[in-house]
């Protein structure tokens, strides 16, 4: 390590050491705006709110929802293989489908900063042997704090935006002091495992994505066929995980076609608590809008449902054969991941900013499955095509599930190179019962 390096991140950790009193002050004010859940704050200072497993345990971190989804898979073959897995997220929203979707199958909870008082008392507590990040989720002190204390971290389904790269890039010296401190990456594209090896970790490997992996979205099949229903024969389109300014975008669509359509457009935003001012944005604009989190009646009048609710992918999706992806006609944003409609079958639309899912909307795009749009005028012009278009739709449909098929395989590659980490905890995990046995 330069001294350089060494100067900066001794510095990035005595200050979080010398600001960690201040932390409760920044939760509470965070807790106050609903970012935080006031009840279990205490997590993120390191305070443990569950009991430690005896036995082996792997620590497995994923920032938010997106994330979380694409390691459930994976997490569910540790548990499979009797070894305990805690899982930390960041976000409020994350921390609520972890209750409903995966109840007791993993510990949840909320990661500590990345301070070291807060650091430590987690580790010590939980005494994880093995530390999985995913994405690109790279905290200093965390990672200082794993390997003094020969915990292995890898990180999996890893990539690097490219904004990111150019970041780290700038401050190479320090990039390459922390991911040489990694056991092992497992990039999710050729790209993204030449650019972690750019930045000095090693060994990569390559996996290709594992959300592909993921079963399609659940759906409450008696809720499905209420909505199926009250919708009846009107044609539909979505508009899923939209950034601020895209549900203007989808209200400017909805408004172009209805005249002529009478389509009932379903809008599904990224952050559902923004759903107030959604809303009031398109009652402004004359709309008439039946929200999911009010069990409103979707009734002929109705123009957009919103869709407001947590964990409910599956039913908005299961409602249209066209989705628009948000997160892509805003500039930075970084795209949406457009496995979820492909697996279903959608028709999928997306805007041209989708450098965090480049490789997924590259092949989705040759196999005929997705067309990127650049405005509100290219979108409503797609999507009335669509519409008028069964044939066209369906093959675009049929084009997205075979394509999500032929990249399937990066969970069974990502489990073959965790391997060393995790076959000796699977023959601790099947001998400690035994010898516990006989104590």
């Amino acid at each position: 390590m330069s001294a350089l390096a060494r100067i900066a991140l001794t510095a990035y950790r005595w200050a979080g050491v010398v600001l960690f009193p201040c932390a409760g002050i920044l939760l509470a004010v965070r807790a106050s705006k609903g970012k935080e859940d006031r009840s279990r704050r205490m997590e993120r200072l390191g305070h443990a709110a569950a009991n430690r497993p005896h036995g082996p345990l792997i620590w497995v971190h994923a920032a938010s929802v997106g994330e979380m989804g694409a390691v459930t898979a994976l997490m569910r073959e540790f548990r499979r293989a009797g070894i305990h897995v805690l899982l930390t997220t960041g976000t409020v929203t994350s921390a609520e489908i972890a209750a409903n979707r995966l109840r007791d199958e993993v510990i949840h909870q909320y990661v500590p900063i990345d301070a070291l008082p807060a650091v430590r008392r987690f580790l010590d507590y939980w005494q994880p042997d093995l530390a999985i990040t995913v994405d690109s989720e790279i905290w200093p002190a965390t990672l200082q704090s794993l390997h003094d204390r020969r915990i292995p971290q890898i990180l999996v389904n890893a990539r690097l935006s490219d904004r990111s790269f150019a970041r780290w890039q700038n401050h190479a010296k320090v990039a390459s002091s922390l991911f040489s401190k990694l056991a092992m990456v497992i990039a999710k594209s050729d790209l993204d495992g030449e650019r972690f090896r750019d930045l000095g970790a090693w060994p990569v490997t390559v996996s290709g994505n594992i959300k592909v992996d993921t079963d399609a979205p659940s759906v409450d099949m008696e809720l499905l066929g209420q909505y199926q229903r009250q919708i009846g024969h009107r044609k539909t389109w979505a508009a899923i995980s939209t950034a601020d300014g895209e549900e203007n975008v989808a209200a400017m669509v909805h408004r172009a076609l209805k005249a002529h359509m009478g389509q009932l457009s379903i809008v599904v935003p990224r952050h559902p608590q923004r759903a107030d001012e959604i809303e009031a944005m398109m009652v402004q604009q004359g709309l008439t809008v039946a929200r999911r989190s009010r069990n409103d009646e979707i009734t002929a009048e109705t123009d957009v449902f919103l869709g407001d609710s947590i964990g409910e992918m599956g039913l908005y999706l299961r409602l249209t054969e066209i989705a628009f992806v948000g997160r892509s006609l805003v500039q930075g944003a970084g795209g949406g991941n457009p496995m979820e409609p492909a697996v279903l079958g959608c028709a999928v639309l997306s805007g041209p900013h989708v450098e965090n899912f480049r490789e997924s909307y590259q092949r989705l795009v040759r196999h005929g499955s997705a067309r990127v749009v650049r405005d509100a005028e290219t979108l409503a012009k797609a999507v009335h095509f669509l519409m008028n278009n069964p044939l066209a739709r369906h093959k675009m449909g049929d084009a997205g599930i075979a394509a999500v098929q032929d990249m399937r395989g990066a969970l069974s590659i990502t489990l073959k190179a965790l391997e060393p980490y995790t076959n000796p905890l699977t023959v601790k995990a099947r001998l400690e019962p035994k010898a516990a046995a006989g104590e």
